[in-house]
C-alpha cells in the first residue's frame, strides 16, 4: 500500500499523510490536476467523488460530491490558495452544501499537497491545518484518518498504464478491513460493453458461469433503484456440486459507470453483502473494481474459503471472449 503513514499533531494543529510511489512527481501532478483522474482518489473505497467544477486557478474553485453505496452525498469545496507546478499546491478544503457553498458550522483545512522526487520515484506529503484543536478532533472522531488512507491507497492503480498495472495478473484480491475487500480485474474491451455484460440477461448466460460445467438458470435482473434480482445456478450432468442462488435489491446505479446491490443467498438465513461495482476505462481496457462490504470478518473469511476468487476468474476469462465473439 503506497501510504506509509498518517498522524495527528494535537499541538501543531495538524494531520499529516505520507505516500510513496515507483512513478515521478510529475505523474502525481497529473493525477491532481485533473479532475477525472482525482477523482478514482479523492473519496474512500465506497464513496466516490465527481468534481462539478475545477477552476484550477489561484484563488479558483472546486466542488465535489462523494456518493456512498446508498446514494447519500457528503459535498465539499476547495479555494486554491496557491499554485507550484508540479510541485504541489494549496487549498482551503471546507465541507459544503448541496450548492457547494462552505458549511460555516463544520470545520474547514487548509491542506498542502507536496510532491517530491525520491530515489524510488516520488513521495505524496498532504499536511492539513486546523484552526483550533476542537476542529481536528471532530474531524478525526468522523474517521478522517482511515478514509485518507484507503482513498490515497487507490493511487497506486491510478498512477499506473492500466495495461501494465493488471494486465495478465487475473483477478486480484485486496482485503482492505475486516468488513471490506476490493477485487480488480483488467478487462479487455470498452466499457460500455462490459456494463451491458452485466446487465444483458442473455449476455450473463454466456459468461457469468463461474468454473466450467455449471449452467445459469435464472437471470432475473433489476436495473433502477429499489428493483430486485435474481440468479441463480446448477451444475451440469457430470459435474459435483449443488444448486444455488442470489438475490437482492439495487441501491444506487449510475450507468455505465457504477452499480451498487446487496447480496444474498437464496434460502439461507446468511447476512447480505454489499456489492459495489465500478468500470473505469482507459485507452479502450476497463477496469472492474468490485469493493464488498461483509456484516463482519467471520463472514467474510468464510466466503473467500469457498474458492469464489477462482471461479470469477474463470468468469471474467470468458466475459473477454463474449467481448471478442
Amino acid at each position: 500500500m503506497p501510504v506509509t503513514s498518517v498522524e495527528t499533531d494535537a499541538e501543531a494543529l495538524t494531520m499529516t499523510l505520507v505516500a510513496d510511489f515507483p512513478v515521478g512527481p510529475e505523474r502525481l501532478w497529473a493525477v491532481f490536476s485533473d479532475p477525472r483522474q482525482l477523482e478514482r482518489v479523492w473519496g474512500p473505497p465506497g464513496w466516490p467523488s465527481t468534481f462539478a467544477t475545477f477552476d484550477f486557478t489561484p484563488g479558483g474553485r472546486a466542488t465535489y460530491r462523494m456518493t456512498s453505496p446508498t446514494g447519500e452525498s457528503a459535498n465539499g469545496t476547495w479555494e486554491f490558495v496557491s499554485i507550484d507546478p508540479p510541485r504541489g499546491y494549496e487549498v482551503i478544503d471546507s465541507f459544503a452544501d448541496e450548492n457547494g457553498e462552505p458549511l460555516e458550522t463544520m470545520p474547514a483545512m487548509r491542506m498542502t499537497l507536496t510532491f517530491e522526487a525520491t530515489v524510488e520515484g516520488s513521495r505524496l506529503t498532504s499536511v492539513s491545518r486546523f484552526a483550533s484543536a476542537e476542529a481536528l478532533e471532530q474531524v478525526v472522531a468522523m474517521g478522517v484518518v482511515e478514509g485518507s488512507t484507503l482513498a490515497m491507497n487507490q493511487l497506486d492503480i491510478v498512477v499506473q498504464d492500466l495495461r501494465e498495472y493488471a494486465q495478465g495478473k487475473g483477478t486480484q484480491l485486496e482485503v482492505l478491513s475486516d468488513q471490506h475487500v476490493r477485487i480488480t480485474r483488467l478487462i479487455d474491451g470498452p466499457r460500455d460493453l462490459v456494463w451491458r455484460a452485466h446487465t444483458d440477461p442473455d449476455l450473463m448466460r454466456r459468461w457469468l458461469l463461474g468454473p466450467d460445467g455449471w449452467r445459469m438458470t435464472v437471470c432475473e435482473i433489476g436495473d433502477t433503484v429499489g428493483a430486485t434480482y435474481r440468479t441463480a445456478w446448477e451444475p451440469e450432468e457430470g459435474t459435483p456440486g449443488e444448486a444455488f442462488g442470489f438475490d437482492g435489491e439495487v441501491l444506487y446505479v449510475e450507468a455505465p459507470r457504477r452499480v451498487v446491490q446487496t447480496e444474498h443467498m437464496t434460502g439461507t438465513d446468511f447476512p447480505s453483502t454489499t456489492n459495489d461495482l465500478s468500470l473505469y476505462e482507459e485507452d479502450g481496457v476497463t477496469l472492474l473494481t468490485l469493493l464488498i462490504e461483509y456484516p463482519d470478518a467471520a463472514t467474510r473469511d468464510m466466503v473467500l474459503a469457498t474458492g469464489m476468487i477462482g471461479g470469477m476468474e474463470d468468469s471474467y476469462r470468458r466475459l473477454e471472449g463474449v467481448l471478442v465473439g
